[in-house]
């Protein structure tokens, strides 16, 4: 049983082997051989199967090892040679031609590059043949894949010394070619920034960004840094600026093209330190092409380059806003002296015992209200011209606050500037909207609310304009009301129901003394009417802005019977109301009898009341000054007036003695019978718009002083009724934020006017003498 036992188990016997034995240095041999061929191109008559299978049984007959270190030989021996045959031989011979050294930079370029392709080529179909290898033994082994280890061993092989320094020249050289003015071939370039691009050392960074672009950027500097010296001086600004926007368009191109991308952010920024940052302040004030310059000749493609390039760089808006700001200051402060200027020749002129004529003529343009026209239209010149300016600045707001910063501070710094605005609209609402449609009017008026916003000052420009507006409406001098209400709907707009208010209701009394004429024409049509037609305005007092006291004259009966008749019926429908007469605003129209002709005659009433003093005087009878002056009972100024606009203006009906232009106490006065005019209606006006002299703005500036502290008083009691209690800088802040869409009130002045409430026990002060309460 045992025997049987021991019989029954079976015995393992290995395998026999079939075919030769595996000899790795006869494969390696073979693959070897093979390599060399598909390294030399002639790899069509092998077999990839047989290749591949050397390979495998290597790696499978743990021959790895021999293997990977064959290739790795076998591939730096062909690196080797393609450097001796290929690159060595295209090194440059060192000419100082530009155009031959830049053939053979482009020769040995394009000999890199074919080594380069000819490796890659070589290399993946050894990494065909070598797949298993790279699947199994590369990752056991902790060695690089065969492709990897082709980009290492070309780094390593071919750029090297004296190869590397040659190549990176040779980049540096076609750029600078480049840069100078001449072609090249940029292809060439571009396949060896790709090589360097594709190869990295052991911590993974670029042979590019190692060994090139410091290079490139260090020489760039260089490059630029004297470029920019030498356009500064050698160019205008329009030049300059064109110049170097080709060069940032010229390095996005280089970048773009052939450089690596990531070169390009600090290429631009070396043409911003080099080109802009340091030149840009000096390319603007450049004296005979700057800024102003490019402005004045409307340049403005250079303008938007200048724009363009100066955004570019962290202090150029700034600079280009400052300059800006100093252009229209200077420009501003030539327009303020342009208009004071003839006020002061005026002066002078009337200082003189005999001025010339001349002097005369500039005089009568001063006193007139052409120098407020001139400086509105020549402001909203300046306006038109930087608003383009600014449009072609990409309508940047930065820019925008510097130019109304400059445009408020100079149309502030004319003290008149309030006046002239008002006195240009009172201009252009009486005459200089004729013949133009309603839209040409609405763009009139638009620009002008475009200066009158930079006022700081509006309650000194509403005075001016509600003693115009009166003027215009008392004496029918409006071309269209459609006009006139159009301005007061932009003045609401822009401050508010309360500026206008008053002016509206100039309006009303207006419309509302139209219908009281007619009423009071339909009375006398059932009465007995005097012999003067009466055409009347009722002014409310306190919406109108005349002063005026009752001026004093003596009337004739009949304008005395007439005034009367008037009195009579308006106050028997109003109870309560009382009527002041203001002459001195009031006109008439008289038909007056000379020796050849009989003319129809505008006059204001003084100057009626006048003339009527010579109705009844014979032929070579005169009145003196005294007579007239006790005759009627008007005061020297408006007698002085009237008289000047009758004897002595461009319609003379009354004669002076002797002849002159000034109107003297000693003189005599005589009705001139051989008056002629080929007009038959004529106006001889005493009331004109001109611009105020120093005496009346003087006069003109006290009454808004006082009129401010009324303001400010209200304002501040306003205050403290809601608040109860404020500290003083509390206070301060709240009046002057309150008040400055009217005026900018100085801080010392509001202290005062807290004083003065706190005298008349409307404040009480705290004890801590920093805040105060409210008095009820």
């Amino acid at each position: 049983m045992a025997t049987a036992s021991r019989r029954g188990r079976p015995k393992i016997v290995a395998p026999r082997k079939h075919g030769p034995e595996f000899s790795p240095e006869k494969t390696w041999a073979d693959l070897s051989k093979n390599i060399r061929e598909i390294q030399n191109h002639n790899a069509s008559n092998l077999s990839f199967e047989e290749n591949h299978r050397f390979a495998y049984n290597m790696v499978l007959y743990k021959h790895g090892d021999m293997l990977y270190r064959g290739v790795k030989t076998l591939v730096s021996e062909n690196l080797d040679k393609l450097a001796k045959a290929e690159i060595i031989p295209a090194f440059p011979t060192g000419t100082t031609d530009a155009a031959i050294r830049s053939t053979e930079d482009e020769r040995l370029l394009k000999a890199l590059r074919h080594v380069w392709d000819d490796h890659c080529s070589s290399m993946i179909r050894l990494g065909q043949i070598l797949k298993y290898m790279d699947r199994v033994h590369t990752k056991s082994a902790n060695v690089p894949a065969t492709d990897k280890m082709g980009l290492d061993l070309f780094y390593q092989r071919i750029i090297r010394l004296p190869i590397k320094d040659h190549v990176v020249a040779a980049i540096l050289n076609q750029v600078q070619y480049e840069r100078d003015g001449y072609v090249i071939n940029r292809s060439a370039v571009k396949g060896c920034v790709d090589v360097f691009l594709s190869l990295a050392d052991d911590s993974g960074v670029t042979v590019y960004k190692n060994e090139l672009e410091p290079v490139l950027l260090k020489e760039s500097e260089s490059f630029y840094s004297k470029e920019g010296n030498r356009l500064l001086n050698s160019c205008d600004a329009p030049e300059f600026l064109r110049l170097v926007d080709g060069r940032f368009e010229a390095e996005e191109s280089r970048t773009n093209h052939y450089l690596s991308s990531q070169t390009g952010h600090p290429l631009r920024q070396i043409l911003k330190d080099q080109l802009l940052t340091p030149h840009l302040p000096s390319v603007i004030s450049k004296p005979n092409s700057g800024l102003d310059v490019m402005a004045d000749m409307n340049k403005f493609a250079d303008l938007s380059r200048l724009y363009r390039l100066s955004a570019a760089v962290p202090t150029g808006l700034p600079c280009l806003k400052s300059s800006l700001k100093a252009s229209i200051a200077r420009r501003g402060k030539e327009i303020n002296n342009a208009s004071l200027g003839q006020e002061f020749v005026d002066a002078e002129a009337e200082k003189a015992e005999k001025p010339k004529k001349l002097d005369s003529s500039k005089a009568k343009a001063a006193v007139g209200i052409q120098p407020a026209v001139n400086w509105v239209q020549d402001v909203l010149g300046l306006k038109d011209k930087f608003d383009t300016v600014w449009r072609t600045f990409q309508s940047n707001r930065e820019v925008e606050s510097g130019l109304n910063e400059a445009f408020e501070s100079f149309i502030n710094a004319n003290e008149k500037s309030s006046e002239y605005i008002s006195l240009f609209i009172d201009d252009h609402l009486k005459r200089g909207l004729k013949g133009k449609s309603e839209m040409e009017v609405d763009a009139v008026l638009d620009r002008t609310i475009t200066v009158f916003r930079f006022i700081t000052e509006k309650d000194v420009f509403e005075r001016y304009y509600k003693g115009h507006l009166a003027k215009r409406l008392l004496h029918g001098r409006s071309v269209s009301d459609d006009a006139e209400r159009g301005m007061l709907a932009k003045l609401k707009v822009e401050c508010g129901l309360q500026f206008t208010q008053k002016m509206e209701g100039m309006f009303n009394d207006v419309r509302v003394s139209l219908d009281t004429t007619k009423d009071y024409q339909d009375y006398l049509a059932k009465t007995t009417s005097p012999d003067i037609e009466l055409g009347v305005t009722i002014m409310t007092s306190n919406c109108w802005p005349m002063n005026h006291s009752t001026s004093s004259c003596t009337l004739p009966s009949e304008m005395a019977k007439t005034c009367k008749s008037f009195e009579q019926f308006y106050l028997s429908r109003h109870s309560g109301r009382r009527l002041t007469w203001q002459l001195s605003l009031g006109n008439a129209d008289v038909r007056v009898r000379f020796k050849t002709k009989t003319h129809d005659l505008n006059v204001s009433t003084f100057a009626l009341v006048i003339l009527l003093l010579f109705e009844d005087l014979g032929d070579g009878e005169f009145l003196t000054y005294s007579e007239i002056k006790e005759a009627t009972s008007i005061e020297d100024l408006e007698l002085k007036r009237n008289l000047q606009s009758l004897a002595c203006a461009k319609f003379k009906v009354l004669k002076k003695h002797p002849a002159g232009r000034d109107v003297d106490s000693s003189d005599s006065f005589s009705f001139n019978d051989a008056f002629s005019s080929p007009i038959q209606k004529i106006k001889i006006s005493t009331i004109s718009s001109r611009v105020e002299n120093s005496s009346e703005r003087k006069e003109t500036r006290d009454r808004i002083d006082e009129e401010r502290k009324h303001q400010m008083e209200a304002c501040i009691v306003r205050i403290m009724k809601d608040r109860k209690h404020m500290t003083h800088n509390d206070l301060v802040h709240q009046v002057a934020q309150q008040l400055s869409s009217k005026f900018l009130p100085e801080p010392l002045a509001i202290k005062k006017r807290i004083e003065g409430l706190i005298e008349r026990e409307y404040l009480e002060r705290c004890e801590d003498r920093k805040s105060y309460n409210y008095l009820a």
